[in-house]
Formats: C-alpha cells, structure tokens, sequence
C-alpha cells in the first residue's frame, strides 16, 4: 500500500498534499491507518490534513482515526492529529483586525456615520467614526482609506497610526484589535452606503466631543488623534518587499 503524499515542515510536521487525496473514504481509511503508523514510526510529531470541500466525505474518517479540527475557509477543512502525546500544535489566527478613521477637515470638522443596524439601548443617532474589518491580505493604510470611500463617499490620505484597542469575547468568542486611523480629507462631498450607513455628515469636532449621546470611547479615541502625532508609514532596511511588509514608526524613524 501506498503512503499519503506528503511533504514536512521544520518542527516536526507531516503536511498531507491535499489534490493527492483519494475520494473514496473506504480506500482513504486502510491508508491514512498506514501512513500515520509509517509516520509514528520515523519520529513525526503532527499530522496536518487538510481536506477540500469536494472530498468532504474523508472528514469522518480522518475523526476517527483521531484527528481534530484545526481550522477552516469556504473551500477545506484543516485537521490535526498529535502523533507524539503532548507535541505542539499552533493555533490558528485568533483576531479579528478592524480600523477606524478620523477625518478632520480644514474646518475643524469631523466625518461620523450612524450605522443602519446598531446595538438597542444607543441613545441618539449613534455617531462613530467610519470604518471596518480589513479584508485578507489588505494593508492597515489601504483597508481603512477603502473603508472610509466605501461607506462615505469621501477620498482620504493615510497620515498616521493614532492609537489601538483590543479585548477579548467578540464575534464568535475571537479577540479584536481595532487601529485608529488619523486620515485628511482629499474630496468632501458625501455620499452614504445605503445597505449600511443610515447618516453620515461632517460634524464639528468640539461639538462630537461634548455631544453627551456619544460614546466615552469615541470621544477618547479622537481625543488621542488630535492631541498626539502617532505613528507613520514608514521602511525598515531589509524588508523592502510592500505588498507583504507594513511598518509604523515614529517620525525620523
């Protein structure tokens, strides 16, 4: 009998090649029993299989010969299996990453929305600052300037890093780490993403900041945009590659 396709990483690990899969789980059982007894046997610590949609069929029969869910998308599922007790297994991404943006104008005022669909209990309109999880692969500087057009209207300038928030318990029991953005405004006529956004406007900024409706972690938020320079884009010898690499550091840095 055949053993699995696989390839190994540097800690130890078998990576099962997922097109090589068989789609018959009869078939699949007899050799996955054989190469994980192969694999125990020339000293690897974890199986990683990873298992396409299409060969879902395999995913009951990998569970029984013990392994877990690790992790999945739309297309696969990733399972584990410890084939050293007690050897590590990474987990996998645990965050959620979102951006906010404060945008002030040359008239000391600030762009806010008003979400469509808000939490119960928010007295008044609900103003906050544009913005939204970044997408997969999207830089910090670009997600929050395409957040901003998408739910405004309004063309910004990434100008610094102001500040960050991070708790734990949000969506699906994941942490979250929110960036606040001090962004300029490069065009200033609105217009709202309807599926969403149920007001947007400019609004003086000392207004928004004794506004009594407003939420303490608003107001502190772009308190801490305006009173402080942040942290700017910038490069760091060695890492030139920018469609990977994204730094932030202090001016002269």
């Amino acid at each position: 009998m055949d053993i699995l396709s696989f390839n190994t990483n540097p800690f130890g690990g078998v990576l099962v090649d997922p097109m090589t899969l068989p789609q018959d789980p009869q078939g699949f059982r007899s050799q996955l029993a054989y190469s994980m007894d192969e694999w125990t046997a020339e000293g690897y610590k974890v199986a990683w299989l990873e298992v396409p949609l299409d060969k879902a069929a395999l995913v009951p029969v990998a569970a029984e010969a013990g392994f877990a869910y690790h992790h999945a998308d739309e297309s696969y599922v990733m399972m584990t299996n410890q084939l050293e007790q007690d050897s590590f297994i990474p987990p996998y991404a645990t965050h959620y990453i979102g951006a906010g943006a404060v945008v002030i104008s040359e008239q000391r005022e600030l762009l806010v929305v008003s979400e469509r669909y808000r939490f119960r209990g928010t007295r008044g309109p609900g103003y906050k600052l544009p913005g939204g999880a970044l997408h997969p692969g999207e830089h910090l500087a670009e997600g929050v300037v395409r957040e901003v057009l998408e739910e405004t209207g309004v063309q910004t300038k990434f100008e610094a890093l102001a500040c960050f928030r991070h708790w734990h318990g949000y969506r699906y029991g994941k942490s979250d780490i929110y960036f606040v953005c001090r962004l300029s405004p490069l065009s200033y006529d609105i217009t709202k993403q309807e599926e969403e956004i149920a007001e947007c406007l400019w609004f003086p900024v000392d207004d928004f900041l004794e506004d009594p409706t407003i939420h303490q972690f608003n107001k502190s938020i772009v308190r801490a945009a305006l009173e402080h320079p942040g942290i700017s884009p910038g490069d760091i010898e060695g890492y030139g590659d920018r469609e990977r690499f994204e730094f932030f550091l202090p001016s002269g840095g």
